[in-house]
């Protein structure tokens, strides 16, 4: 399975420093999401990420840098739902239905939310049965390109493989209190477990 990690939807001091020793620790891709953030500030993160790890990150925002910076590419939203002029060498999209995995041959992943109730988002709860997906599943609308999003944590990762998830995409799980607390080591612990629980799948 494939682990991809979230950003919280805030900037907060000493962010990138952490992004960058998360590369450094094998986090394979980033998705950079922060909705309310300006291009200065998604400028600025990005330059005080190292640049041999943009190839690893994916913006969900502010799609004119990809003019700036050699990222991996961008993922789709109903907030920026077409893709920049720019060539990227990855385009991904979400999708909240079943029906919108039915055509997703455009692109190199989707994501599919949400699949459990949400650690991030108050409210945000599952939005399929067990029974759907395993019927999505038997007809192949969830197959390796379809990534689990929303509520994700180390002891469901096991039940998104079974519903056939071809990975898992991550956010409360890694960030959840450390804007606050900024401790290095609970956020490595954590990255830690969510790659020992992913290699075993």
């Amino acid at each position: 399975m494939k682990l991809i990690v979230v950003t919280s939807e805030n900037i907060f001091e000493g962010e990138a420093d952490l992004l960058n020793r998360l590369f450094e620790r094998g986090m394979d891709v980033l998705h950079l999401r922060k909705p309310s953030a300006s291009e200065d500030e998604i400028r600025k993160l990005l330059l005080q990420t190292d640049r041999k790890f943009h190839d690893r990150i994916v913006l969900h925002d502010r799609f004119a840098l990809t003019g700036s910076f050699c990222l991996k590419g961008v993922h789709l939203n109903s907030r920026h739902p077409v893709r920049p002029q720019t060539p990227v060498s990855s385009l991904s999209r979400s999708c909240h239905s079943l029906g919108e995995l039915v055509d997703i041959a455009g692109f190199d992943y989707v994501f599919l939310s949400p699949i459990f109730d949400s650690i991030s988002k108050a409210g945000y709860t599952q939005a399929f049965t067990e029974e759907e997906l395993l019927e999505a599943k038997a007809g192949e609308l969830i197959n390796d390109k379809v990534i689990a999003l929303g509520g994700v944590h180390i002891e469901n990762i096991p039940v998104a493989k079974g519903y056939g998830f071809g990975g898992v995409a991550v956010s409360g799980a890694l960030w959840s209190d450390l804007p606050k607390d900024k401790k290095e080591r609970t956020l490595m612990k954590r990255f830690y477990e969510l790659l020992a629980i992913i290699h075993k799948q």
